[in-house]
């Protein structure tokens, strides 16, 4: 989408040739590769509704079908949700189809979220038996929105095939919530923002407002997610005729630019840098203390060691041996050092102050308390 924009530009046709030259054969390569996974994850999504599977469709393709070019939207994985009493069934059928478990350390039966590759192919899996971690004490707690969309899915057809996704109620709501999540971690990119913006528009009048607002209201995303809207009027192609975005909505005041300039500085994923990438202990510190009824503190000793259920997804053995939760701590700060020691832009007092600055970010957005 960059080279496209850049290619038209008419101050483009002073540039050195050989700088588009090797745009255009990057561009080239990526956009058969994401058309190359985007065919192969159609078939396997067609195996896996044969094997009698009730799988859902969620983000990655779906959004990529609302642009005008879909390929030029990438997707480093697609994303599944079964019910997880399928689990058993549907791994088989991954299994089946030559997919194999990405990290073969994983206890797969017992993490929310399994990934897949396939060897010699592109194609990249996580498998969600929900949709966020029920450990998480910042935001775990939003599944309980997302329990019975089996019961809500709608059928869509992306490039003449058939697939199955959640309501178009539910997905944006979903969509908002990854956005959310990845807010309290480091911050996420405009391409979430996009993606919001064109499913609202293309789906707009067979969507719940008001059912939405409630639940943004009670996660506290209301003022973040009126942003997020705000933004995409101004500056993307958001149409709130087009969508018919309820007064209630546009009655929300809010101050878009701050929210803007933290999505910009954030990289596409949320981490710009391994030190912005670092703040989002304090972050999440900060939204588990307000959910405990506790007081959001900066604080930098459970930055550098969290509690043992924070650690147990990077560091699994501490589910059966929580006595080991020094020697994960010990690992942790070592591989931080690690990290400082490869990169330029990886600094521990640097990741505080942009902790504690997104820490008054997320109170100027209604998140946390004042």
């Amino acid at each position: 989408m960059i080279y496209e924009a850049v290619y038209d530009c008419p101050a483009a046709r002073a540039a050195d040739p050989q700088i588009f030259a090797r745009a255009k054969q990057q561009t080239i390569h990526s956009v058969m590769l994401q058309t190359m996974k985007t065919n192969e994850f159609l078939t396997l999504f067609h195996h896996l509704r044969q094997s009698g599977i009730h799988a859902l469709v969620v983000k990655g393709i779906v959004c990529r079908n609302l642009y005008p070019n879909p390929d030029y939207r990438m997707s480093g994985d697609e994303d599944i949700l079964i019910p997880e009493d399928q689990f058993e069934l549907c791994h088989q059928a991954m299994l089946d189809y030559g997919m194999q478990p990405a990290d073969q350390a994983q206890d797969i039966y017992t993490e929310y979220e399994v990934p897949y590759g396939k060897p010699g192919s592109p194609l990249y899996i996580e498998l969600h038996k929900c949709l966020f971690p029920p450990e998480s004490d910042a935001y775990g707690d939003l599944n309980r929105f997302f329990k019975n969309v089996q019961d809500r899915a709608v059928k869509l057809s992306i490039d003449g095939e058939e697939v199955v996704t959640m309501g178009h109620t539910d997905h944006l709501f979903y969509l908002i919530c990854h956005a959310f999540k990845h807010f309290l971690h480091s911050g996420f990119g405009i391409r979430q923002v996009c993606d919001i913006v064109l499913f609202a528009n293309h789906y707009g009048t067979e969507i719940d407002w008001i059912r939405i607002l409630r639940q943004c209201r009670e996660i506290h995303a209301d003022v973040f997610t009126a942003a997020l809207f705000r933004i995409g009027q101004k500056y993307l192609t958001f149409d709130p005729v087009l969508a018919g975005y309820p007064k209630e909505w546009q009655e929300i005041r809010v101050d878009e630019q701050p929210l803007l300039e933290d999505l910009l500085n954030a990289g596409i994923y949320g981490d710009g840098t391994m030190s912005r990438k670092h703040s989002s202990s304090i972050t999440l510190n900060a939204v588990s203390a307000q959910k405990q009824g506790k007081k959001a503190e900066h604080s930098v000793i459970k930055t550098l060691f969290p509690p043992a259920k924070s650690m147990e997804r990077r560091y699994p053995y501490l589910k059966k041996y929580p006595m080991l939760l020094p020697v994960a701590w010990v690992s942790r700060i070592l591989k931080y050092r690690k990290e400082i020691s490869k990169s330029q832009n990886n600094d521990a007092a640097q990741a505080v102050a942009i902790g504690n600055r997104r820490v008054e970010l997320l109170k100027q957005y209604k998140i946390l308390d004042k």
